[in-house]
């Protein structure tokens, strides 16, 4: 996962004012860069995209338990669409690593925006090795997003009253670790996770709900420990309750 992360919704308290009179106070909603001025993918900020790839060269000498597999990759795509701060999270191997690393380096990318202005934003990227030795096309992914507040009728009665509880709600979300797209269970798709969530809108507790193992379930919990939330809400006031999510992997 990523080191830092954006607090990228209004403060806590502009939330309890909306809750205890959402029909003439609205909830706003702008994305905010975290601690080191890097955005998230999210509904305010486009994701960047690769428009020249440059094809990470198969290596050669591999030992036989590296023919294939994948290197990925956290970076931060700047305003000019220069990959920074680039940061291995899973590795294949010294050889298949150096050569996905000098692709995405030599690749060329447009930057996310925001507002219609470039903004630095944070992406993944696969190369994915194969036995076939072609040469590997670094692709982009996005696997930890900013998400859009639900429709204010969601905080509602039928009587556009401000209901008296509302669940947490989330507001980040992180995909879970890498599976193997070479393993010989590829059916993962989603682990249903139950939540404690703080009233600071952060994970206290996690468990599983419905597991899918063969290691899934360990990278599920971990990944819902970096969501954040807005707090649940009682007549106002934010509380500590739990909720399910449905965690998403990261695919291939």
């Amino acid at each position: 996962m990523k080191l830092t992360f954006a607090l990228a919704f209004f403060a806590l308290s502009a939330a309890v004012a909306a809750a205890q009179n959402a029909a003439s106070h609205p909830r706003q909603y702008h994305q905010m860069p975290d601690q080191d001025g890097v955005y998230y993918v999210g509904p305010e900020v486009s994701a960047p995209r690769l428009v020249r790839a440059i094809l990470a060269q198969y290596p050669y000498d591999l030992s036989p338990k590296e023919l294939q597999g994948f290197t990925v990759m956290a970076m931060v795509i700047d305003a000019n669409g220069k990959p920074q701060h680039i940061q291995i999270l899973h590795k294949h191997g010294e050889e298949c690593d150096r050569s996905a690393l000098a692709a995405v380096r030599l690749s060329t990318f447009s930057p996310g925006m925001l507002a219609g202005k470039p903004v630095p934003v944070w992406i993944d990227v696969r190369v994915v090795f194969r036995l076939s030795h072609a040469d590997a096309v670094p692709q982009v992914l996005i696997t930890e997003r900013d998400l859009p507040l639900p429709d204010e009728s969601m905080f509602e009665d039928k009587h556009h009253n401000p209901l008296s509880y509302t669940e947490p709600i989330p507001i980040h979300t992180v995909d879970a670790d890498f599976a193997d797209p070479y393993s010989a269970h590829p059916y993962v798709q989603v682990a249903l996770v139950e939540v404690l969530v703080g009233v600071d809108g952060l994970p206290k507790a996690v468990h599983i709900r419905r597991g899918l193992g063969f290691g899934m379930d360990e990278k599920a919990t971990a990944a819902v420990m970096h969501y954040r939330f807005l707090p649940a809400m009682k007549k106002g006031t934010p509380i500590e309750a739990s909720r399910t999510v449905m965690v998403n992997f990261a695919k291939f």
